[in-house]
């Protein structure tokens, strides 16, 4: 019964497709990766020596080791946040990179194992976000376990509104706080 194989292909050939034909939409003409979450506590934007160097791709923006077109695959990426839309689990393409940098770092490191740690904003029943924080999670998975990450490095939960990264009410707090963390 080779039908099995030839729907698993299909099925990862056309994930693969969706995600390409995502990845050619969005992004900003300066080559700002990260948008409006730069001034975030949560490590990203530019500030925290990582960002985009002109041409998309992740990497270094000051003498942090890495050589030019090159991912330190030995060091755990510095940026470890990425952040979502209102009520969306799809990852947005400007954090496509920051994914890959944690993909490289996972394949070349086969002992190392993250928790993927799914949040939303406080609006919403708390049961509501938290499946919401957990299929952020698991998108994130997804993407990973396409680059080749195997399944038994990683790990999802999902915390939904109980551990907000930035408190009040506001569409500035609520986009901090829908996001996933890489915890290593």
């Amino acid at each position: 019964m080779q039908l099995k194989p030839l729907a698993r292909s299909l099925a990862v050939a056309f994930s693969i497709l969706a995600v390409a034909g995502c990845s050619s939409t969005g992004g900003t003409q300066d080559g700002d990766a990260y948008g409006s979450q730069s001034g975030s506590t949560a490590g990203t934007g530019t500030g925290s020596g990582m960002g985009t160097n002109g041409s998309g791709q992740y990497g270094s923006t000051s003498g942090s080791g890495y050589g030019a077109g090159q991912q330190a695959d030995s060091r755990i990426p510095e940026v470890r946040t990425i952040y979502f839309d209102y009520d969306r689990d799809t990852i947005k393409s400007e954090y496509e990179s920051v994914v890959m940098g944690h993909a490289r770092y996972l394949q070349a490191n086969p002992n190392a194992r993250v928790t993927l740690q799914g949040h939303t904003d406080e609006r919403g029943t708390r049961e509501y976000n938290m499946a919401l924080g957990e299929r952020r999670a698991r998108a994130v998975q997804r993407f990973l376990n396409i680059q080749g990450v195997s399944p038994s490095q990683m790990s999802v939960v999902s915390y939904g509104e109980e551990r907000p990264a930035a408190s009040g009410q506001g569409d500035s707090a609520y986009s901090q706080n829908r996001r996933v963390v890489f915890s290593y």
